[in-house]
């Protein structure tokens, strides 16, 4: 007598499932997504009312991306290619702001190693305000699991991690080609005609 409201249960526990992952699907076709070596988690936490009510922007150095901002925990900001910076303008909301939570100014923005002139804020569609660096919203990425991961750096081909000046991260790591390069063995002059001798 107990079978139907069990099946009904676990179907109504499937459908849940199966709505989570869509959601996580679909946003990471529009512009956020995790890797494939990435394992789910639950979203960030950072955007949530217990949030400390003062954020800090820190320098620190990846091994692969050089010099990149990250907030007090030590976790990477990122930067999106879609956003405004001039003015501000954030454009990751929704299921967007689940995957890639702003970094909120919540009150004071105190900074480490980075130019406070470029530090602002921007007011989100929700009313909240999100920090900016040199115009550009910064966000932290649910998929990275502890401080120094940089999982989101990448992805979509528009997400990167923020250098202090708000630029691209690792995006000229590779030194620069010369313009005209130099032949491995130069080729020998053309000689010059003998000069011509009197009499001979």
């Amino acid at each position: 007598m107990h079978s139907k409201p069990r099946t009904r249960r676990a179907a109504v526990v499937a459908a849940s499932g199966i709505a989570v992952a869509a959601l996580v699907a679909g946003c990471g076709s529009s512009g956020g997504g995790s890797s494939g070596s990435a394992k789910p988690s639950a979203p960030s936490t950072s955007s949530s009312p217990s949030a400390p009510a003062s954020a800090t922007l820190q320098v620190a150095t990846d091994p692969k991306l050089g010099t990149i901002v990250t907030d007090s925990a030590g976790f990477t900001l990122y930067r999106f290619d879609q956003d405004e910076d001039n003015p501000p303008e954030s454009y990751c909301n929704g299921s967007c702001a689940t995957i890639w939570p702003p970094e909120h100014a919540n009150g004071d923005v105190t900074v480490k190693g980075i130019d406070s002139k470029l530090v602002g804020t921007v007011t989100r569609s929700d009313g909240t305000k999100q920090i900016t660096l040199n115009g550009r919203p910064v966000y932290r990425y649910s998929q990275d699991a502890k401080p120094g991961d940089t999982k989101g750096q990448g992805v979509a081909g528009t997400w990167f991690a923020v250098t202090p000046s708000g630029g691209k991260a690792g995006t000229g790591t590779s030194a620069p080609s010369p313009a005209t390069p130099s032949p491995a063995t130069p080729s020998p002059a053309t000689p010059s005609p003998m000069p011509s001798i009197p009499g001979y």
